[in-house]
């Protein structure tokens, strides 16, 4: 592959603004995606025309490695339009990535093409064994978004080693070896298409398994663009950083759709011919606009973090791991509390499913329960750490 390719890539404001492009065709191809469980064919060939799934693609496999505030600010512009498509790209993109850090040949394997999908897991819910050459996988792992339009996933796995102890790995494994199971019937960011896949006796050679362990702790690449500048973090803070983009997005989303609806509109009931005359109205969208603010405020904190490690080089320190953590948990409770505001403004009116602030809401409840995102789980664990104990994970 050319690696001219990162000398060529495109720069953060010329990327936001193919993003920005997209939401009027996001948001129309959404309804579509929510009654189908997956993302419309037309939504996923715009992102890919427009390059905005290489952005964590090796530079030598013809992506951009656009550093992680770049990356933020697309997914948060696509939210915008479509929370799903977002999501979606999102967690493409940390599969990319993730194959990016494999040795060069699988990457080769895994991307005959720069625009080839990868989706996949870190949750190790399947278990591995020994083999001639490899090892053998069974298990199932749920919540795989994007898996019906990929090539390969990521799947983490626990190896049983012959001394009788566990390694947790992770593993690439084509989605032509692997069960879809289509289980995804759920309230909110429906079109993610997050089915289950099953691995049954699957044999997965030396080279496409590689040990979760060094994903966490960061720096673990084996493959010649290891010492690149995006693949020094950890995966969690990349990870952190990536999804958290979508809360951000669709609380922007739900305060565009809001003022699209505004003007002309009454309050039934009362004497208001136009609900942006009422001084309420005014107290809404002002707490929405400050909350929205303030989930910028912990999104681009993770996103610049993790710049900043990467170009440096300095460790990271259990506080920051456990600081990204809070921030992701504290972004999606404040994105929440914004739509929550817009919603409750928006009158009964919006509870038709062509009204597009409903799905907003369904989707951002749907993030705040996300056990990685979750804010309670994160408030927790951050306070543990100034509380002076022992985290209570090893995904940090």
């Amino acid at each position: 592959m050319d690696t001219t390719e990162l000398a060529q890539a495109p720069n953060r404001a010329d990327l936001v603004a193919r993003a920005t492009k997209l939401v009027p065709l996001l948001r129309e191809k959404a309804p579509w995606a929510e009654e189908n469980r997956e993302l419309h064919e037309d939504t996923i060939r715009a992102m890919a025309e427009s390059g905005l799934l290489r952005t964590r693609l090796p530079a030598r496999l013809g992506g951009y490695e656009s550093d992680m505030r770049t990356q933020v600010e697309v997914l948060a512009e696509l939210a915008r339009g479509d929370g799903s498509a977002s999501w979606t790209a999102g967690v493409w993109s940390i599969s990319a990535w993730v194959a990016g850090l494999f040795p060069d040949a699988v990457q080769d394997e895994v991307f005959t093409s720069p625009d080839d999908l990868v989706s996949g897991i870190i949750s190790p819910t399947a278990m591995a064994v020994p083999a001639e050459g490899g090892i053998v996988v069974n298990g199932r792992w749920g919540f795989n978004s994007g898996a019906k339009h990929s090539k390969w996933n990521t799947n983490a796995a626990v190896l049983a080693m012959p001394d009788g102890s566990h390694q947790p790995i992770m593993t690439l494994i084509p989605l032509a070896s692997l069960e879809i199971v289509d289980d995804w019937h759920t309230a909110g960011l429906r079109g993610s298409g997050s089915v289950s896949t099953v691995a049954q006796d699957v044999f997965v050679p030396d080279a496409r398994y590689i040990p979760l362990g060094g994903l966490i702790q960061g720096h673990s690449g084996h493959g010649s663009n290891a010492d690149a500048l995006i693949y020094r973090a950890p995966i969690m803070p990349t990870a952190c950083a990536t999804v958290s983009a979508t809360a951000l997005g669709l609380a922007k989303g739900a305060r565009d759709v809001f003022f699209e609806r505004l003007p002309g509109r009454k309050i039934t009931y009362t004497e208001y011919a136009d609900q942006r005359e009422a001084p309420l109205t005014h107290l809404q969208v002002a707490e929405a606009s400050v909350k929205i603010d303030e989930t910028e405020f912990h999104v681009y904190r993770i996103a610049d973090l993790v710049d900043a490690k990467n170009a440096s080089g300095e460790p990271w320190t259990l506080e920051e791991r456990a600081r990204v953590r809070l921030d992701t948990g504290a972004a999606c409770q404040r994105a929440k509390e914004a739509v929550d505001v817009l919603n409750t403004a928006s009158g009964a009116s919006s509870i038709y499913t062509d009204v597009p602030i409903q799905r907003v809401e369904r989707d951002v409840q749907t993030l705040n329960l996300h056990a990685i995102m979750h804010p309670n789980t994160n408030l927790e664990l951050y306070g543990r750490i100034l509380c002076g104990l022992a985290p209570n994970t090893q995904y940090l």
